[in-house]
């Protein structure tokens, strides 16, 4: 993997070289893209030293929206409130951003739809609604030139073309499809569902909560290649350049699993602590069925950042070994792990504390605390032109 590393930063400088001095003047800086839920709004984060940019409005069109919903919709945008929204819309899920740095892509649940917005300026550029009522979580390919989106409700995920929002394919998942995963070559993308977490928590009832499975896709043919059966909702999880390994955390365990993708079974599996407060919640408690919530690695795949959801706080762990080398306490409720561009750092957003934790791989204490809109939960990091970043 060093290697690896060493030889495109090799080949990169070599690039660079060559390049004409005005084409390099417009420099990047490293931001993190932190999705405020409930606000409607992404908040832009300097992922050095944490200063923030601009916010930028993603439902400047939600009046509209809302006047044009027809009432299936509009019952569907009440449930969702009053289910995962515990009471708010949802108005933004998943950020991802075009390899340029100048186009912003967001899925906004409560309003079943993608759209597309000029960093720059804020100014929407395009909107796709998705099939069903509610869009989630997305992933854009390596080269930029597909977005995967799941439609939670049509139990599929929609391919969009992030030129201008066209739909270009779609394939089956389980039930409630969730995070989505390109492989690193591009040429396969993993989708993960979660089952219907708004069904009972009762053991004795969870074949309600129906399939939940990794579906793994050929992204030249849009074909499903396998899927494998979990039985139990998969959460946030990160596989191996390799294609062999996965770790996944999974529906109300608190930590996570190594799942290999060669064997198709659990090889290891990692339990890390509970709060006191964690220790006293029930099972029907844990926010949508999560204990953890929020799973990155740093810059060599040596360690990971686990959030604690139900237990507020980072653990940070070693790979192979999967030792414990710290737990850090955050703020309340952390729901997801993102990675600094530069490897380095832990961005957990705490979504009901209203702020983001920063933590050092190699640390064993918060980094910084970052207050940010209500109730942050997507974080992407991304190297941004300058001439895009206000402030």
């Amino acid at each position: 993997m060093r290697h690896r590393i060493w030889a495109i930063g090799a080949a990169a400088l070599i690039a660079l070289a060559a390049v004409p001095a005005s084409a390099t003047a417009d420099e990047r800086r490293d931001v993190m893209f932190v999705g405020n839920n409930w606000d409607g709004t992404v908040d832009l984060l300097d992922a050095a030293d944490f200063d923030k940019y601009q916010r930028i409005n993603v439902v400047p069109d939600l009046e509209q929206r809302l006047r044009e919903m027809p009432p299936d919709q509009r019952a569907a945008m009440l449930i969702i409130r009053e289910t995962a929204g515990e009471g708010h819309d949802q108005l933004v899920d998943d950020i991802a951003v075009s390899p340029d740095g100048k186009i912003m892509y967001v899925s906004r649940p409560s309003l079943g739809d993608v759209a597309a917005y000029e960093i720059a300026t804020g100014e929407q550029v395009w909107r796709t609604p998705v099939e069903g009522y509610r869009s989630d979580h997305m992933a854009l390919s390596p080269d930029g030139t597909e977005l995967a989106v799941s439609a939670t409700t049509a139990n599929i995920v929609q391919l969009l073309n992030p030129a201008d929002g066209s739909v270009t394919g779609e394939f089956p998942t389980g039930d409630f499809p969730h995070e989505n995963r390109y492989s690193a070559d591009g040429k396969t993308l993993y989708n993960a569902t979660i089952g219907r977490v708004v069904m009972p928590d009762d053991p004795a009832l969870d074949g309600l909560k129906g399939k939940r499975q990794l579906t793994i896709v050929d992204t030249e043919t849009q074909q499903v290649r396998d899927t494998i059966d979990f039985g139990v909702g998969i959460r946030p999880f990160l596989v191996t350049p390799d294609g062999k390994t996965m770790y996944a955390q999974l529906s109300f365990h608190n930590g996570f699993v190594e799942y290999s993708l060669e064997e198709k079974r659990v090889t290891r599996t990692v339990h890390l602590p509970l709060s006191e407060d964690a220790q006293q919640m029930k099972r029907e408690d844990y926010p949508l069925d999560s204990a953890h919530h929020g799973l990155s690695a740093n810059a060599d795949g040596t360690k990971l950042c686990d959030a604690g959801t139900i237990s507020d706080y980072a653990a940070i762990v070693s790979v192979p070994s999967l030792t414990t080398d710290a737990i850090v306490p955050v703020g309340k409720k952390p729901y997801w792990a993102a990675t600094s561009p530069n490897g380095q750092y832990c961005f957990l957003s705490n979504s009901d504390s209203d702020d983001i934790s920063v933590v050092d791989f190699n640390g064993t204490k918060e980094t910084a605390r970052i207050p940010v809109g209500d109730h942050p939960q997507r974080v992407r990091g991304y190297a941004i032109p300058t001439s895009v970043l206000h402030g």
